[in-house]
C-alpha cells in the first residue's frame, strides 16, 4: 500500500490534483450540509451548468478561463437565489432554466468557435491530468478563502440554515448570508469542474452530506462525518482511477454513491 501510495506521488500531475482535490472536497462537504438542509441540493448542479457555458465562451474569446467563469457563476447564483424568494420562478425551475441553457450555450459557441476540443471536455467530464499549476495556485488560494469565510460566519450561515424565521426576527440580514453561501458554492463548483466536470461536481457537495446525516443527528457531528466521508471518497476515487485508468470524477462519484448506499443499509432498521 505505501508503495502504491509512493507510486502516485511520484506523478506531478497526481501531486496537483490531491492538492486542489483535497481543499475543494473539504469545502464542499462543509458547504454541502448547509445546502443539503435548505434543500438547495441542486444549485450546485446548476452552476456547474453556468460556469461551462461561460468557460466555453472565455476559451472563445481567448480568455483566462476562471477570470470569466468565477464572477459569471457568482451572479448566476444570485439571480438563483432572488427568482427563488420573489417566487416569480420557483427554486428547481429556475434552476433548470439556467442549467440547461447555460449548457446549451457553452455546446453551441464551442462548436462554433474552438470546436468541443479537449480543453472544453475537461470541463465537461473533468480530467486530472488538465490540473495546471496554475490551477492549483488558484484553487489553493481562493478555496482558503472560501474555509476563512465560512470558518467566519459560522454561526450566522449556521442560523440561517436551521431557522431562518427566527434569524429573521433577530434582526439578522438572511439575504445576505444566503447570498454568501451561494457565492461560496459557486466558487467551489467552478474549481472542481476541472477535476470532476460539470457533470459531476455537485455530487461532491451532496453524497457526504447524505451520508453523515444518515448516521449522526447534531449539526456539529454531521459536517464533521461530511468532511470525513467527502476526503475519503475523494481519496479512494482518485486511487481507483489512477489505479485502473478511470475517469477521475465518474471514479470519486461511484465510490461515495457506493458509501451512501453502505449507509442507507446500515441505518435500514433505525427509522431512517
Amino acid at each position: 500500500m505505501a508503495a502504491y501510495f509512493c507510486e502516485m506521488l511520484s506523478y506531478p500531475f497526481m501531486v496537483r490534483a490531491l492538492i486542489v482535490g483535497t481543499l475543494v472536497s473539504l469545502c464542499a462537504a462543509l458547504l454541502g450540509v448547509s445546502l443539503v438542509l435548505k434543500r438547495y441540493s441542486m444549485i450546485g448542479d446548476g452552476l456547474s451548468h453556468v460556469g461551462f457555458g461561460a468557460l466555453a465562451v472565455a476559451s472563445a474569446l481567448q480568455m483566462a478561463p476562471l477570470a470569466l467563469a468565477v464572477p459569471v457563476v457568482i451572479l448566476a447564483a444570485f439571480f438563483l437565489l432572488r427568482l427563488n424568494e420573489s417566487g416569480r420562478l420557483r427554486g428547481d425551475a429556475a434552476t433548470a432554466v439556467f442549467s440547461t441553457g447555460a449548457l446549451a450555450v457553452g455546446i453551441m459557441v464551442g462548436s462554433v468557435t474552438t470546436g468541443m476540443n479537449s480543453d472544453l471536455n475537461s470541463y465537461l467530464f473533468g480530467s486530472i491530468l488538465a490540473v495546471s499549476k496554475t490551477d492549483v495556485a488558484i484553487g489553493v488560494g481562493l478555496s482558503l478563502a472560501v474555509l476563512i469565510l465560512y470558518l467566519f460566519f459560522y454561526e450566522k450561515l449556521f442560523a440561517v440554515t436551521f431557522d431562518e424565521t427566527f434569524a429573521r426576527a433577530t434582526g439578522m440580514k438572511v439575504e445576505l448570508y444566503h447570498t454568501l453561501l451561494a457565492s461560496l458554492t459557486a466558487i467551489v463548483v467552478v474549481l472542481g469542474m476541472r477535476m470532476m466536470g460539470a457533470l459531476l461536481i455537485s455530487s461532491l457537495m451532496v453524497f457526504p452530506a447524505l451520508c453523515a446525516m444518515r448516521l449522526f443527528r447534531s449539526y456539529r457531528s454531521v459536517m464533521i462525518g461530511a468532511v470525513v466521508f467527502s476526503l475519503l471518497g475523494f481519496l479512494v476515487g482518485i486511487g481507483i482511477s489512477f489505479w485502473f485508468g478511470t475517469p477521475a470524477g465518474a471514479s470519486i462519484v461511484v465510490v461515495e454513491l457506493s458509501v451512501f448506499v453502505l449507509c442507507l443499509f446500515f441505518t435500514w432498521g433505525r427509522g431512517k
